[in-house]
């Protein structure tokens, strides 16, 4: 290469460092943070054009969290692509992000600047599965077993207290992500065999006593419940065994020892027990215990124990109170002498690897059983095999404290305070449109119970609009299905002329004659479940919040002529830690005189975030068995919070998402607004088919109804 051109590159270069540190200055904001980009720029000058645009553009989004931080990955950029690729790269970024929402400054800074560290998790992290993107199917897949509703929550082993599994956050010990979720359900599926199968109901107390060597004792006990445990699975859930076979065949466990298994024989019966391996244990003790396969977790007696031993107080008082308040509905406050009996007795023909299904009696009656009180019967059988007799009697009026009978009471006011958030709060995550990624947990949501209001207005709005709702009931009729002829049916009310003449025809030309010749009538049903979310934001005071209210009014009184289930809650809220939802009207609930007074007390409250709401509506709706699902919004505008970086285009942007979210989870979202500016958002939000603007709020009332018949036709 010549001088001359070995000038020119020079010359580029340095056009490009200016145009660099240009781009960086404006994204640290150096007229602010007066950080200096010269050196950053430098070296990015030194790197691609391709490779030029991805560092800035991960660094205006790291920005849009962070300038310190943004500052910190330019820095570190030209460097981290040395030992990093593109994805790994974005990732590195993706953490620090997530941990300064969770963490804050101080510990992202070292996720940033502990390259090496990063590198090292995250070839790990490749191939893992994370128990985040797991949980969502791991849950319902357990309480789909038979037993005790068990959640799952993260540790750094995997164990179990009898109602909590404990998983690690990520598992990598396998080549993919899925052979790695297989072994996240394999140890799921073996600690729920702990609950099942009764491992957990040994007191460690008297296991120590025996043993002077404490942790070998536990360590035996532990291997020989785990075959136990696999004799059980094998039998009750096959196709799982075979999957935890597979699991320890790539691991390279090798199984156990063929004279463990010749010694551990009875442990394979039907009926053994804990009880068995203890026994065992007597005799294998003084041995060393061999390794545990892959799925097997940790076992931590102690803690199980004192989970039980509180489980057990708590059922016995709630399980007592049900009783009590069973007798009650049935005599009343009339003394009975002797005092009432209860019983339990098992059904016939339960499946004996089952837990037995139980009836309750009383004064020779069978009684139908409340399904909260078959979820305390389970958890008692797990713990105690069976039901004792003073478990039986009715708790006395005020005997227990009220403590055991309810789950602790939250004050919803108590937002910022104590772990709030950590009971009984929904988290879901936030789309940030700056960083292009989720907001990890970001957002809090409670559902509160709406305070009833009014009923009369209930009555008053019927009573206004009488000849309207005459109207709507008549044309709603027409929606809740006509009878149609379904022709070629096999059986039915009438001959199928045409069907019956071609199988005649059939017939005399040598073929078998068709018995398909009948019609039937057929009545078309709805399978619609709707969830009205009503905006109750400050923005609504007024007339505006008094014809939402009428809308919802109309829009029941139709509903009722129809049959679809539908549900309504309000939606409010104050910055992300407080997003609310308010229960006017369940699924399950019928329109009584609560509902009437829960739509009567609808009132402005404090701001319009959306996304959490649409999130957890749309959770609901997946929950609800239905053909067709719909999310109504009535609102007054477009999403705004008092955190001032939700108004405008983020708002708009993650409520956006939520409604793509909803759309993926098979739920069909529909906004009615009286905004006047909603045609400039709405379209961007719902799609250009999936909104109405009413240029009047006196219109609200009159074309709710309308609009539902429309969508649900």
């Amino acid at each position: 290469m010549d001088s001359g051109q070995r000038q020119v590159n020079m010359a580029e270069r340095q056009l490009q460092k200016e145009a660099i540190g240009r781009e960086l200055d404006e994204i640290v904001e150096v007229e602010f943070s007066f950080l200096h980009t010269e050196a950053i720029a430098a070296e990015l000058a030194l790197l691609g054009a391709e490779q030029q645009r991805f560092i800035l553009q991960w660094a205006r989004r790291v920005a849009s969290t962070n300038i310190q931080l943004a500052f910190e990955f330019a820095s570190r950029a030209h460097q981290a692509l040395k030992i990093m690729d593109d994805e790994m790269l974005s990732a590195w970024c993706l953490q620090a992000m997530d941990t300064y929402d969770s963490s804050g400054l101080h510990p992202a800074m070292e996720v940033i600047k502990d390259l090496q560290g990063f590198v090292e998790v995250g070839h790990l992290r490749a191939n893992a599965a994370l128990l985040e993107k797991v949980s969502p199917i791991l849950g319902p897949f357990v309480h789909g077993l038979a037993g005790r509703k068990l959640s799952i929550e993260e540790d750094s082993i995997p164990w179990t207290d009898g109602e909590v599994l404990y998983l690690p956050d990520m598992l990598a010990r396998l080549k993919s992500e899925e052979d790695n979720f297989q072994l996240y359900k394999a140890t799921a599926v073996h600690l729920w065999a702990h609950t099942r199968y009764g491992t957990l109901n040994v007191d460690p107390g008297l296991l120590f006593a025996r043993y002077e060597d404490q942790q070998r004792a536990l360590q035996w006990f532990h291997v020989l419940e785990t075959l136990r445990l696999d004799a059980h699975l094998q039998r009750d859930l096959p196709g799982l065994f075979r999957q935890l076979r597979l699991l320890q065949e790539r691991l390279g466990d090798g199984g156990w020892p063929g004279w463990l298994i010749q010694e551990a024989g009875e442990l394979q019966a039907l009926y053994s027990t804990s009880q068995d391996s203890l026994k065992l244990l007597q005799h294998l003790y003084a041995s060393p215990p061999p390794a545990l396969p892959c799925y097997a977790g940790e076992l931590d007696l102690l803690k199980s124990w004192e989970a039980r031993e509180l489980r057990l107080q708590r059922d016995k008082a709630r399980f007592r109170d049900a009783l009590r308040v069973m007798a009650d509905e049935l005599w009343g406050d009339a003394p009975q002498e002797p005092p009432l009996e209860f019983s339990l007795q098992e059904k016939a023909q339960h499946d004996p690897d089952e837990l037995p299904e139980l009836e309750l009696i009383v004064a020779d009656q069978v009684m139908p059983i409340p399904e909260h009180v078959k979820q305390l019967i389970t958890s008692i059988q797990l713990d105690l095999t069976e039901i004792p007799e003073d478990y039986l009697v009715p708790a006395g009026e005020g005997e227990y404290d009220p403590s055991l009978l309810e789950d602790e009471a939250l004050d919803p006011d108590d937002v910022w305070g104590g772990v709030y958030h950590e009971e009984g709060a929904f988290f879901y995550d936030e789309w940030d449109f700056g960083r292009q990624h989720y907001r990890k947990n970001w957002c809090v949501l409670r559902e509160l119970d709406s305070q009833p209001g009014d009923a009369g207005f209930y009555a008053q709005t019927r009573e206004k609009y009488r000849g309207l709702i005459h109207s709507l009931h008549r044309s709603f009729e027409v929606l809740r299905g006509e009878d149609r002829i379904l022709r070629r049916q096999p059986d039915g009310e009438d001959i199928d002329i045409d069907a019956f003449v071609e199988a005649l025809a059939d017939m005399q030309s040598g073929l078998e004659m068709s018995d398909r010749v009948f019609t039937r009538m057929h009545k078309d049903e709805r399978n619609i479940a709707v969830l009205f979310m009503v905006d109750m934001s400050g923005s609504t005071k007024g007339w505006i919040n008094e014809a939402e209210r009428e809308a919802l009014v109309l829009l029941v009184e139709s509903l009722q002529i129809l049959g679809d289930r539908y549900a309504i809650y309000g939606f409010s809220g104050w910055a992300r830690k407080r997003c609310e939802v308010y229960r006017i009207k369940t699924f399950e609930e019928p329109l009584d005189d609560s509902v009437k007074a829960n739509i009567s007390a609808i009132e402005p409250k404090d701001y319009t975030r959306m996304g959490a709401p649409i999130r957890h509506f749309t959770r609901m709706l997946e929950e609800v068995e239905a053909r067709t699902k719909l999310l109504i919004t009535l609102s007054d505008g477009k999403p705004d919070d008092y955190d001032h970086y939700y108004r405008g285009e983020y708002g708009i942007e993650d409520t956006r998402q939520a409604l793509f979210e909803a759309r993926v989870a098979g739920v069909h979202p529909y906004c009615i607004t009286i905004d006047k500016e909603g045609a400039e958002y709405l379209p961007h939000m719902y799609g250009r088919a999936n909104y109405v603007v009413l240029d009047d709020v006196a219109k609200l009332p009159l074309k709710v109804s309308d609009i539902y018949r429309k969508i649900t036709s």
